[in-house]
């Protein structure tokens, strides 16, 4: 058994269990592939192939998707540890080491009553905002359908209050979150995230500021005094037990973040924490963000555009043929091959690792069971964005600065935080039904930053990328 605290893996290491996991989810739909996984000698070099294998096997199958999904995510689940129990025993199966009580943060604003975004130093809104959302479709930032949901938004701004739903902002310090744009619209929220002073200050002092509420988590400590936040990773049956008394509908929006291996702990935590509430609370809905250097499926149209990207660049040609051939073809690669119908965007980044992910998978396979079983599912595709976690990766922050110069734009957490709310207020409002197919649900509504109808495979861009972007750092 580890000795991690909380939530764990078992006692071989995480690459070990992400093979695990990979190998089962893949074992119904992909056999061969599942037995690539299980030969696999290398997976922190090689795990990339094998998560692009786990979105292919699934396009076109709908069935075949939903197996790789419901297949991993038992899989995870069986694997990981509460302490010295299997995950799922962990709540309701543990005694409570902790109760909390509720301290209650109202802010006294005027809530915003219409839909604005910051970008590059103004708050859009009304025809600005609507010109703005032109030009992101007109250069391939956004689908056109993330467009009309936002325009849906700023055609219904009494939506933006969420009027009978409480979320539940998990890791609601998070840069990418929902959490301040839900306080200022005159939301309820649920605000979870680390019993740390730093923590806590980033989520009270925008509580108090708001025109919304906000429901912490708070016990007695033993010097007398009140002490907000709870570590989802070590006290979840507490945190499953305090959420089973809050009124009204919940909607379980998961927005942590943590460093390696813990983001997969933590990932499954909420995970536990999901499965638990839609169990005990069939009304509950779930939301992610789906990172965009990931795999996708992609629509046709976006195929079309990157392809015409392609055929546009004659001025890099000069420049593609002979870097092409020096790097052995592994430069400036296309993106599609010409008709795909779906394409295939494969922009995982090496840099992030393979726990990264894993976690970031295993959202969006809780994400497709869920909505196959009725309940309602908010996933939608984040821009790429100039995140701390980001930028403190120099790699990273280097080809970030560099993105402009291949089509792919990124964006300032304010700009993608607040947008992502508004898809957020849309998929609980609006009514839409789910796709035929669990990759387009993931299609629509993307905010993919360009990634999606570049040019260039993202990985082939990525190295030039970061030579062009430590100029723009350095200056």
């Amino acid at each position: 058994m580890s000795d991690q605290p909380g939530v764990s893996f078992p006692s071989e290491s995480s690459s070990s269990a992400a093979r695990t996991v990979m190998a089962d989810a893949l074992r119904k739909a992909d056999p061969v592939g599942a037995r690539a996984v299980e030969n696999e000698t290398n997976w922190r070099r090689n795990y990339l192939a094998h998560f692009r294998r786990a979105v292919e096997a699934g396009i076109g199958e709908a069935p075949a998707a939903h197996a790789i999904a419901a297949d991993g995510l038992r899989s995870a689940h069986e694997l990981m540890r509460f302490g010295d129990v299997p995950l799922d025993r962990a709540i309701g199966g543990t005694a409570l080491t902790q109760a909390f009580h509720t301290r209650t943060v109202r802010g006294a604003a005027e809530p915003e009553t219409e839909l604005s975004i910051p970008y590059r130093g103004e708050r859009l809104s009304g025809k600005a905002l609507l010109d703005q959302l032109d030009r992101w479709v007109a250069d391939g930032v956004i689908t056109t359908s993330c467009s009309e949901a936002v325009q849906t938004v700023q055609d219904n701004p009494d939506w933006l209050r969420l009027e009978g739903d409480t979320v539940v902002v998990l890791g609601a310090g998070a840069e990418m979150g929902p959490y301040r744009a839900l306080l200022r619209w005159g939301a309820e929220v649920v605000a979870l995230d680390l019993p740390r002073a730093d923590v806590q200050e980033r989520v009270r002092t925008p509580a108090t500021e708001s025109a919304g509420t906000a429901h912490l988590p708070a016990r007695i400590v033993t010097n007398g005094d009140d002490d907000s936040g709870a570590d989802l990773l070590t006290e979840l049956p507490a945190i499953a037990h305090w959420l089973d008394g809050l009124d009204g509908r919940l909607v379980l929006g998961n927005y942590c973040y943590a460093d390696g291996a813990a983001h997969v702990r933590v990932s499954m935590a909420a995970d536990a924490l999901a499965e638990h509430l839609t169990r005990q609370r069939p009304d509950t809905a779930l939301a992610f963000l789906a990172t965009p250097t990931d795999t996708f499926a992609v629509p046709a149209d976006d195929v079309a555009r990157s392809n015409e990207a392609y055929a546009r660049r004659s001025a890099s040609r000069l420049l593609r043929t002979p870097l092409r051939a020096v790097s052995g073809g592994r430069l400036l690669q296309r993106n599609y091959p010409p008709g795909a119908d779906p394409g295939l965007c494969d922009a995982l980044v090496p840099q992030q690792g393979p726990n990264y992910a894993l976690a970031k998978r295993l959202q969006r396979w809780r994400a497709t069971t869920a909505r196959h079983s009725g309940t309602m599912v908010s996933l939608n595709v984040a821009p790429a964005t100039r995140t701390r976690s980001v930028v403190k990766n120099k790699a990273l922050a280097a080809a970030y600065a560099g993105a402009h110069r291949f089509g792919v734009e990124i964006f300032d957490p304010a700009t993608s935080n607040t947008l992502m709310a508004a898809l957020l207020a849309y998929d609980l409002r609006s009514g839409a039904q789910p796709q035929d197919e669990p990759w387009q649900d993931e299609a629509v509504n993307a905010a993919h930053g360009g990634l999606w109808t570049a040019a260039y495979h993202p990985r082939s861009a990525l190295g030039l990328a970061a030579v062009l972007g430590i100029g723009a750092l350095r200056g």
